[in-house]
Formats: structure tokens, sequence, C-alpha cells
């Protein structure tokens, strides 16, 4: 390969994984916006289970919010929810869940802040709930979101203490309903219906999650899924369930109902971090939908599913249990329902991205590394350490090719000096020298590219699971989830004011320009590694290579605090792994030359 080729192949890969920074940090994750579009497209072909423009099987309509979150509560009469991770209430006005907390989540990194609300009440602003019931064509008196249900049993539902409702329609129906809840997020919602009029009935069960109006907090940087989310099919086997997302945005601009016939699956609406979903009883065939409706000037998300109709002849009754998952999306927890009740791909509720394959194992090892040591900064140095120990052979043969190159950088630029008029001969005996020395200039960019796929995988977890939020490491980071809080305009808060306070400036002080401790440790890193890399040739291309470090500590200061851990650490290992090849070899390094700079000698030539 000739030498204008290497330094184009460096100038490309450098471009590159620019590229790849800006349209992740700037324009989202085109791979997410196809994967939209392809979910779309398998929505076009499916059928629309309901025509109704109420939302709901049994006439579920919104009411405009006029009311405060307290007001919207004691509109009803109720049932306390108390476990170790969830307090709220039942509404005893269509048996709705609509009022829940999540304990052991705040919404700041402070401790005494308020816990994070899941479920809010309708008539509230932003109302989240969920419905259950039954639904039939010309059955009169079924209960509805007005229907005031009584307390047969149980005066709090917490883990072992169900919750029994029941409603007598006057007219030969009566139901009932038990409700459960385990020591986490999980609820077990169990319905019946006694028939004792005098003539059939035909009935079918439905549930349904409603949220009105966007989160107060949607990610705005379009790499995070949020909105509807599912996984439907027909098959046994969870690869056959197909997973079903639309991002709020797209969910409303489609307008229409989308349903899906499957075997059992799950449906539900998520944010980044929590989630609600339904999950139908075993393998029982059902309609499941999304949909967007406006009514009274609010747009009502409603993910719902619909079982099989079922008819009550006199004197029997119907059964039909629902599970509502209301909670974090914690990682460990959905696995475990998934395998406890045989939920497909419920660890997909986590937005893994389209490269799932690769970002999954990822944060199985860094909670493997978790598990072991207590803190997910210290796990994500382990992971650091086994990446580069995995691809160890391979970034070891890459800095010793580009070590030689280093120590043969004299031979090279004698050789352009003397064929410089010709440049077939001195491409010709710059191949020559690259043979003789054993040289590819290829496996030079090697540790750049093996380094992409961990570092998107990895960017990724930080960003949509729940284990790293207000996860602290060290003394200063309490959230490796959020990009650094230090900021060298107040001298890492040595200087008591906030930068971003200041008139005028404030905003790109805070915004663009923030820089922290670790983004100037990640800068320093980057630009060793690159002065240990052999010089490009080209002026043009090593005034790229002098300024890639500190557009790159601008750029990364910006995103999680974690990901800014894992390339610094990285970029270290990287420096201790070429300089010991670099002093095995004999060539001169630029720790060598500081070091000698720093004692007051004179830097010994390593290389002749």
């Amino acid at each position: 390969m000739s030498e204008d080729n290497r330094n184009t192949i460096i100038f490309v890969v450098s471009a590159a994984v620019i590229l790849i920074v800006y349209q992740t940090f700037v324009l989202g994750p085109a791979s997410k916006k196809r994967e939209a579009e392809l979910a779309q497209e398998r929505a076009v072909a499916a059928q629309v289970a309901q025509t109704n423009t109420q939302l709901g099987p049994n006439g579920v309509s919104a009411v405009a919010p006029t009311l405060s979150r307290d007001q919207a509560k004691t509109a009803s009469p109720r049932v306390t929810i108390d476990t170790p991770a969830l307090a709220g209430s039942i509404s005893l006005r269509g048996a709705r869940i609509d009022d829940l907390f999540l304990k052991t989540y705040r919404v700041t990194v402070d401790a005494k802040s308020t816990p994070v609300e899941l479920l809010r009440p309708q008539g509230a602003s932003d109302a989240w709930f969920a419905d259950f019931g039954w639904t039939g064509s010309n059955v009169p008196g079924l209960p509805g979101p007005v229907t005031l249900w009584t307390v047969e049993s149980g005066s709090v539902l917490s883990p072992g203490k169900p919750v029994t409702l029941t409603y007598d329609n006057g007219a030969g129906l009566k139901f009932a309903r038990v409700i459960s809840v385990d020591k986490s997020f999980m609820f077990s919602v169990a319905d019946s219906v006694s028939n004792q009029g005098g003539t059939p009935i035909a009935l079918a069960p439905y549930a349904s999650i409603q949220r009105q109006g966007l989160p107060q907090d949607i990610a705005r940087n379009g790499v995070v899924h949020e909105g509807a989310v599912g996984a439907l099919g027909d098959g046994k086997n969870p690869s056959q369930y197909q997973d079903r997302l639309w991002k709020y945005a797209k969910w409303k601009k489609d307008g229409i109902a989308k349903s899906y016939t499957s075997n059992g699956g799950w449906i539900g609406i998520t944010d980044k971090y929590w989630l609600s979903a339904l999950i139908p009883q075993g393998m029982a065939p059902i309609t499941g939908q999304y949909r967007v409706v406006s009514e009274s000037g609010v747009d009502i998300y409603d993910a719902n599913f619909v079982g099989a109709t079922k008819t009550v002849i006199p004197g029997q009754a119907l059964f039909q249990t629902t599970h509502l998952f209301a909670g974090a999306k914690s990682v460990p927890m959905l696995r475990a329902y998934e395998k406890e009740l045989k939920i497909p791909r419920f660890d997909f509720a986590v937005d893994w991205g389209m490269f799932w394959f690769f970002t999954r194992p990822i944060f199985t090892l860094l909670d493997f590394f978790y598990t072991q040591v207590g803190n997910f900064g210290v796990a994500i140095l382990l992971l650091t350490v086994t990446v580069k120990l995995l691809f160890f052979p391979l970034a070891n043969k890459s800095y010793e090719s580009m070590t030689k190159m280093r120590k043969a950088q004299p031979q090279i630029e004698e050789v352009r000096a003397r064929y410089k008029d010709d440049p077939a001969k001195q491409q010709q005996e710059i191949m020559a020298l690259y043979k003789t020395e054993r040289i590819n200039p290829m496996t030079g960019c090697l540790p750049m590219l093996i380094q992409i796929p961990v570092f998107y995988a990895l960017y990724k977890v930080l960003n949509v699971t729940i284990e790293m939020r207000h996860a602290p490491f060290a003394g200063w980071i309490n959230d490796l989830s959020a990009r650094d809080s230090t900021t060298i305009w107040n001298l890492f808060g040595l200087i008591p004011y906030d930068p971003s306070l200041l008139p005028l400036i404030g905003t790109f002080l805070n915004g663009p320009l923030h820089v922290g401790l670790l983004g100037i440790a990640y800068g320093v890193t980057m630009w060793l590694t690159t002065a240990m890399n052999p010089p490009a040739p080209d002026p043009m291309q090593q005034k790229i290579f002098q300024w890639m470090p500190v557009i790159f500590t601008f750029t990364l200061s910006q995103v999680a605090v974690g990901l800014m851990i894992y390339w610094a650490w990285n970029n270290v290992l990287s420096i201790i792994q070429q300089y010991v090849i670099m002093r095995r070899f004999k060539v001169d390094n630029p720790i060598d030359s500081v070091l000698a700079h720093l004692s007051g000698k004179k830097p010994q030539k390593a290389s002749g």
C-alpha cells in the first residue's frame, strides 16, 4: 500500500469517527429512524380492530385536565397501595390503578427529593392510568370509568394482602375484581363476571393503558425510545414475537389505530426509565391495539388489548387474569419476570437499539462486574480492561506496526526527498521499505475501529438502563448517566458561582462550551495517544490531528460521565500498551520527552 493511500485511510477513518459522534449526539442515530419506518411499514398492513372515536372498548373518554393532582385524586374514594417499592391508591370509581409513586427512585440525586411519580388520575394534567373490564355488544350495565365499585375485603393493597372489589349491575350480572401486588412492580388483576340472569351473554375481557399528553421530561435527543412498546406474535418461541415500537411523535403523526392479533405477549407505554405494560394470561388469544385520539384538546395515547369473546350461560361465570407492570425498567427484574411469567422479550422494553445483539451482552458483563464490586463506575473500569484484554493481540500488532512506521519515518522522509520528482518511484521505494521492515500500514487503523462498537454499546447502555441513573462514582460524580457536573469555567467549583447564570455567554458556557474535569483528562490522553502515533506527512492532515483532541474534548464533555470514564481509561491503557512497545523497539516517544523535560535532563535519542 502506498503512503498516500495510508494517509487517505487514516484521514477517512478520522472523518468517520467525527461523523459518528456528530450523528450520535446531534442528529440522533439514523438506525432508530429506520427502525421506526420499518415498524410503520408493518403497521400499515395490520387490520384496524375498532373504529369508534372514544378510547377503550367500553367507551372511555378523556376529561379536560382542569384539576390539580390532589383534587383529581380526592374526587373518588380509594384503596391505599403500600408496598416496599410502591405507594399510591386505587380509584373505586372505575376500579382503576391510577395513582402510583416509586418509593425507591427519586426525582433528583438528593435522597430527600420526592419519589418518582408514575401514574396519575384522570382529570389532572398528564394523566396516566390502567383500566380493566369487559366489553360486549348489546350487554347493558357493564361497569365503566364512572362505575363506583365496593370494597368487599382488604383495606390496604400490599404484598400478600390482596384487595377484592365488587359491582352488581342490578340486571343479573355480578362483577368481582381481585387485585394483588408483589414486592416490586407487578400487579395481578383477576376479573370475574357471574351471569345470574336468565339469558346467555357474550363478553370479551379488555385492558387499557392511557396516557393523556406527553411526559414533561421527554428526551429531546432522539436516542432513547419513548412511546408505544410491546411484543406481539402468534408463535410459542419468543423470537417469533415482533417488537412494536412507535415514538410519541410518530405515533401521533400516523393517527390511525394499529391492531395486531397475538397469542399472549404484552403491550404498553414506556418512558426512558419507566414502563406501564399489560400482560394477558398465558397464551390467550388477544387483539392488541395502539391508537391516538384527541379529545377535549388532549392527545390521548392508548395501548390496549381485547381478549376472545366467550359466552356465559346463566349460572356460570367467566374469568380473566391480567398482569400490570408499573415501575422502573430494571433489566434483571424484567428478565426475572420474563422467566417467571413467560413474557416474550420483556427485557426489550429497554431500548437496546438495532444492535441489541451487541448492546445486551455489554450490559450483562457490566452488571456482572457491578454485582462483584458494588459500584458501576468501577464496573466500567473493569469492563474497559476486559475489552482491552479481548483485543490485546490485535491491538498489539497494530501498535507494533505504528511503532515501526514511526521508527522508519526518517528513512521514509529521505526516500520522499530523493524521489520528490518521481512519485511512482517514490511509492515503489516506500513499499519496498515497508516490506523490508515488515510494516503493514493498514493495521494502524484497527485500534480505533474495534472500539467503535463498544463505544456505541456503552453509550446506549448508559442512556437507557435505569441501573446507570443516579449511580455514583468517585467524590464528585453522583450520576453516571449525566454529564460531568464540574466545569473549567469556575475552576471546578473553587470559584463560587454558576457560569450558566452569566448574561449572554452563560448559555454557551453551560452548553457546547461546557468542559469538566473528566473532559480535560480525556483531551490530554487523546493528545498523548495522537502524539505517539506516526506523524502524518501532509501538513493539512497534521493540523486536523492536532485539533482533534480539542474538538473531541468539547464534544464528548456533553455525554454521560460514565462514557467519559470508559474513554479516558481506555486511552490510558492504550498509552501504557503503546509505550511499552515503543520502549521495546527503542523509538522516541513523548512520555520520555516530557519526563526528561521535567527532570531537567536532555532526552536521549532512542532511534538512530
